[in-house]
C-alpha cells in the first residue's frame, strides 16, 4: 500500500509515524512544502520574547531524523499543486529543482492546515507589517525586532496568538498596542471572564483598543500610522496580524472534495472526505463540536495530532472514529493562565441549549498554605439534568490543571453531581480539601437542587427597585469602598438581628464579594420566610470587573474561602522581607492618604529601621519616590503586586538627610494650571514650550478645571456614578470644547482666537500639548481632584500621568519658577 501524505507538523506528521508503527511494509511519502516538518508552533511568540533563546529548539523533529527512524520517504521544499482523484494522482512541485512531476497514491491524507487571515485593505503589504503561523515567520519578525530596534509595535487581534504576542513584545521592551475588533479578547471566554484579562493586560502596560477595527495602513519612510474604523490613528514602527486562520482547502476544493458550510473540508467520522481514499485531518477539516454536535472550526494542536493518528488507523483497518472535539485550550497572558473547554454562552444560545451558569473564586490551594491565589471559575452546565457544557477558568496558579479535569469530565460525559464526587488529591501545597472542581459542583448542584437561586451581574440593571431590595452582605468597610447602587448594606454576621428591617413582599437580590457569604446569607432568608431571593453568582467581584473598563481596580475580599489578597509579584523582589521592621497597608487611600500613612509610620520609627506599605493609589508610584527624595529617607525596594503598589522604604535620621545644595543651580518651570480656560492653557502651554526649548525641566500639574484641558475628544466608555456621570456631562471633553475666559460670546469667542492663531502661524492649543510631550514636559493630572471630578486616567490623553502633592512639591522645590494658571 502507498500512502501520499500533504502537509507536516501536527496532522500530517502524527499520521505518517503512526502508520508505519501499524504498516512496517508500507510505502510513505511525506510532502512539505516548507522546510519543518516538525515545530513547536505553539512555541513561536516565546521565541520573539527570549524565552526560548535558541532557534534549534523550535525544531521537534527533523526530516533526516524522522526518515531514518521511520523509514519514511519525506520530501522538503516540495509542495503538491494538484489532486487528480480518477488517477489517484498528485502533481507536485519540486521548488529547490524548479521541476514538476505526478505522484501516485492508494491513500492520500491532506494536512494543509490553515493560513492567516489578511483582509484586503490599503498598506497591509508593508514590510514592516507581520504574520505569525510558521517557523520563517518567526525568524521575519524576531530579526526585525533585533536589526531595527522598533519602539511601538499594535498587534491586531487578541486571540490567543495575538495576546502571546503582544506579551513577548512587551517583554523585549516594546510599547505594545492590541486592536480587537469583538468587545472583549480570547474569544472562547465569555466577556465577564474576559474582562479580567483586560484589566491584567492594562496593568502590564498594553495599551487595550476594543470594538475597534483596522481601516488601513499609512506607510511614511520607517513608520506606520494604523487608521482605526473610529477614525483613531496609532503610531507604530511594527504591526503583527492575529487576526484568525482560514482553513486551506485549495487542493481540496480544486479536486472537487466536499467543502462545509464553514469553508472546512468536509469529513466523516472516520476523517474520510468525499472520497473514500483521501482523508484530510487538522486545521483544514470541519470537525463536530463534541458538545452540541454541530459542525465547527477549531484549529488545535491537540485535536490535529489525534486526527492524524486516527487517520492512519483507518488507512491500516483499525475502524477508529473521531468523537469530535470540544476545544479545550490554554494560554499564558504575562502572569495569568487562561483556559477554557466545551461551549460558551456564545455557543449555547446559537445552537438553542437552555443552560445554566456558575462562577466561584475559590484559592487554589489551602489559605493558610503560603501563596494561596483566587481562581475565577465559570461552570456552565444543562438545566435539565446537570450535564456539563463547558468551563472557563482565568487565574495565577492551578489553572491548568482544573481545567483539565473538568475537560476530561465533559469527555465522560459527567454532570454536575458527578464534580462533588470526584475524588481528587490533596496537601495544602496544592489543592484543598474541597478541591476548586469540587467546588463548582456544589455550586452548580445546589442551584439544580433547588437550595439556592442566583442572578447574573449582566442582570442587575434590570432589576426593578420598586419591586426589589438589592442587599450588600459584606462587611461596612467593604460596602464603603464600592457597591452597587441603591444597594443596603446589612453585614451578613448581623442578618439575624435584622430580619425585621427587610421587606418579604419584595425580590431579594443578595450579593457578598465572591459569593460566599451571599449564599449563607440566602439560606438564612429562605429559612426565615423569605419566598424570592437570589444570590449574585461570582459576587461583587465579577460585577465590579465586569462593568469597569479601569485598569485601576483593587479587588479586596476577605470571605472565609479567600482570605489571602488577590496579588501577585509581577516583578522579583530585591529585599527580603525579614528584615522588615512595620508594614502597613494603605490599600484603598486616595492621594494623600498613603503618603500621610507612610510619614505617621515613618516618625515612630527608629533610624535605620525598615518600612513596608502597599498602596493601591496609582499616584503611588510616583509620589513616593519623590517623597523619599525630599525628605532624606531611602527607597529600597519599589515593585507591583499584581494591582498592588508596594514600596519599602528606610528612614535616615535628620542629620543624614539629604539636602539638596543651596548653591546648586535651580533652573526647572513648575506650572499649576488650575483653569480650564482656552486662553488660559494656550498660554500654559506657550510657556512650558519655550522652558523646554531653552532646555529647562518642565512640570505641568493639572487640577480641577485644568483637567479637562486633558481630557480626550471622543466619549470613553467607563462605568461612573450618577454624580460622575453628571460632572462629565456638564465639563467640556477635551482642549476643542474649552471657553475663553473672557469674550467667550457663546462660543464665538473661541473660534476667532483659533481662526487668528491659524492665521498668525501660531500653533494649536492641540499641536502645543504634542509638541510638549515631543520636548519632554512632564505633564501630571491631580489624582485625588481627578477623582473628585470623576475624570478616570482612560479620559485622559497619552502621555498624561497621575500623580498627587508630593509629586508637585517635589518639582517645584527643584525650580526657579512656579506658575499658577
Amino acid at each position: 500500500m502507498k500512502v501520499v501524505i500533504v502537509g507536516g507538523v501536527a496532522g500530517g506528521a502524527s499520521a505518517a509515524a503512526r502508520l508505519r508503527r501499524l504498516d512496517e511494509n508500507a510505502e510513505i511519502i511525506l510532502f512539505e512544502k516548507g522546510e519543518y516538518i516538525s515545530y513547536a508552533n505553539c512555541g513561536l511568540p516565546y521565541y520573539i520574547g527570549e524565552v526560548i533563546k535558541e532557534r534549534e529548539k523550535l525544531i521537534v523533529q527533523t526530516p533526516e531524523a524522522m526518515s531514518k527512524r521511520f523509514n519514511i520517504d519525506i520530501r522538503t521544499l516540495s509542495e503538491v499543486t494538484k489532486i487528480i482523484p480518477s488517477e489517484k494522482t498528485v502533481i507536485v512541485h519540486d521548488i529547490q529543482n524548479d521541476k514538476t512531476y505526478k505522484e501516485t497514491y492508494d491513500k492520500l491524507i491532506l494536512s494543509p492546515g490553515a493560513e492567516p487571515i489578511k483582509p484586503p485593505m490599503p498598506g497591509i503589504d508593508g514590510k514592516n507589517i507581520f504574520t505569525l503561523r510558521n517557523i520563517p515567520d518567526t525568524y521575519r519578525i524576531k530579526d526585525f525586532v533585533d536589526y531595527n530596534k522598533p519602539k511601538k509595535a499594535v498587534v491586531v487581534g487578541g486571540g490567543f496568538i495575538g495576546l502571546e504576542v503582544a506579551e513577548n513584545l512587551k517583554e523585549v521592551g516594546l510599547d505594545v498596542t492590541v486592536v480587537e475588533l469583538a468587545d472583549h479578547v480570547m474569544a472562547p471566554l465569555d466577556y465577564e471572564m474576559a474582562s479580567i484579562v483586560h484589566q491584567h493586560l492594562r496593568d502590564k502596560g498594553i495599551n487595550l483598543i476594543l470594538k475597534d477595527g483596522v481601516k488601513e495602513f499609512q506607510h511614511k519612510n520607517n513608520s506606520t500610522t494604523v487608521v482605526l474604523n473610529s477614525g483613531k490613528t496609532i503610531d507604530t514602527d511594527m504591526v503583527v496580524l492575529g487576526i484568525g486562520v482560514r482553513p486551506d482547502i485549495k487542493l481540496a476544493k480544486d479536486a472537487g472534495l466536499a467543502i462545509g458550510d464553514l469553508g472546512g473540508i468536509k469529513v466523516n467520522e472516520y476523517l474520510q472526505t468525499s472520497d473514500p481514499d483521501i482523508y484530510a485531518v487538522g486545521d483544514a477539516i470541519e470537525v463536530k463540536d463534541y458538545i452540541n454536535g454541530s459542525y465547527t472550526l477549531i484549529p488545535l494542536a491537540g485535536p490535529a495530532n489525534k486526527q492524524g493518528r486516527i487517520a492512519a488507523d483507518n488507512i491500516a483497518g483499525r475502524k477508529t472514529v473521531y468523537n469530535g472535539t470540544q476545544g479545550t485550550s490554554v494560554a499564558k497572558i504575562f502572569d495569568l493562565t487562561v483556559a477554557a473547554t466545551g461551549n460558551n454562552e456564545t455557543i449555547l444560545k446559537r445552537v438553542g441549549i437552555d443552560y445554566n451558569k456558575v462562577i466561584i473564586h475559590p484559592n487554589s490551594h489551602a489559605s493558610y498554605y503560603p501563596d494561596a491565589l483566587p481562581l475565577t471559575i465559570k461552570l456552565l452546565f444543562k438545566k435539565e439534568d446537570g450535564r456539563i457544557l463547558g468551563a472557563q477558568i482565568v487565574g495565577f496558579d492551578g489553572v491548568d490543571k482544573r481545567i483539565d479535569v473538568i475537560a476530561t469530565a465533559i469527555r465522560a460525559n459527567m454532570t454536575v453531581y458527578d464534580l462533588e464526587e470526584l475524588e481528587l488529591s490533596y496537601a495544602p501545597p496544592y489543592s484543598s480539601a474541597k478541591d476548586p472542581v469540587n467546588m463548582a459542583g456544589f455550586a452548580a448542584s445546589n442551584i439544580l437542587r433547588g437550595d439556592i437561586s442566583v442572578f447574573h451581574w449582566d442582570e442587575i440593571e434590570n432589576i426593578d427597585m420598586s419591586k426589589s431590595i438589592i442587599l450588600d452582605v459584606r462587611t461596612d468597610m467593604e460596602y464603603e469602598l464600592g457597591n452597587i447602587e441603591g444597594s443596603v448594606n446589612i453585614p451578613v454576621d448581623d442578618l439575624r438581628e435584622n430580619l425585621d428591617k427587610i421587606p418579604k413582599d419584595k425580590d431579594i437580590f443578595v450579593y457578598c464579594q465572591v459569593g460566599l457569604r451571599g449564599y449563607i446569607a440566602c439560606r438564612i432568608l429562605m429559612q426565615n420566610g423569605f419566598k424570592s431571593v437570589k444570590n449574585l453568582s461570582g459576587g461583587y467581584k465579577i460585577y465590579e470587573t465586569a462593568t469597569s473598563d479601569s485598569s485601576d481596580i483593587t479587588i479586596r475580599y476577605d470571605d472565609e474561602q479567600t482570605e489571602c489578597g488577590m496579588c501577585i509579584t509581577s516583578d522579583k523582589k530585591k529585599l527580603d522581607d525579614s528584615i522588615i521592621t512595620l508594614e502597613i497597608d494603605a490599600c484603598g487611600l486616595q492621594c494623600p492618604g498613603p503618603i500621610m500613612q507612610t510619614f505617621n509610620a515613618i516618625k515612630n520609627l527608629k533610624d535605620g529601621d525598615i518600612l513596608k506599605i502597599k498602596a493601591s493609589d496609582p499616584g503611588f508610584e510616583n509620589d513616593i519616590k519623590t517623597w523619599c527624595q525630599r525628605t532624606g529617607n531611602t527607597l529600597l525596594d519599589l515593585y507591583h503586586e499584581g494591582r498592588t503598589i508596594v514600596a519599602k522604604i528606610k528612614k535616615n535620621t535628620n542629620d543624614k538627610k539629604v539636602e539638596v545644595s543651596q548653591n546648586s543651580e535651580k533652573n526647572d518651570k513648575a506650572i499649576i494650571v488650575f483653569s480650564g480656560d482656552l486662553d488660559k492653557a494656550i498660554a500654559a502651554f506657550i510657556i512650558a514650550n519655550g522652558a523646554a526649548a531653552m532646555g529647562r525641566k518642565v512640570t505641568l500639574f493639572f487640577t480641577f478645571w485644568g483637567l479637562n484641558i486633558l481630557r480626550k475628544p471622543e466619549k470613553v466608555s467607563i462605568k461612573k456614578d450618577f454624580l460622575s456621570k453628571m460632572f462629565g456631562m456638564m465639563m467640556p471633553r477635551g482642549s476643542k470644547k474649552l471657553k475663553l475666559s473672557k469674550m467667550n460670546m457663546l462660543g464665538i469667542g473661541p473660534k476667532m482666537i483659533r481662526y487668528i492663531m491659524n492665521k498668525k502661524n501660531v500653533a494649536s492649543l492641540e499641536d502645543l500639548i504634542k509638541q510638549a510631550l515631543k520636548n519632554g514636559v512632564r505633564i501630571v493630572a491631580c489624582n485625588m481632584s481627578s477623582d473628585i471630578m470623576g475624570i478616570t486616567k482612560e479620559e485622559l490623553i497619552d502621555g498624561v500621568e497621575l500623580g498627587g502633592v508630593a509629586s508637585f512639591i517635589g518639582a517645584a522645590e527643584q525650580s526657579d519658577t512656579t506658575l499658577f494658571i
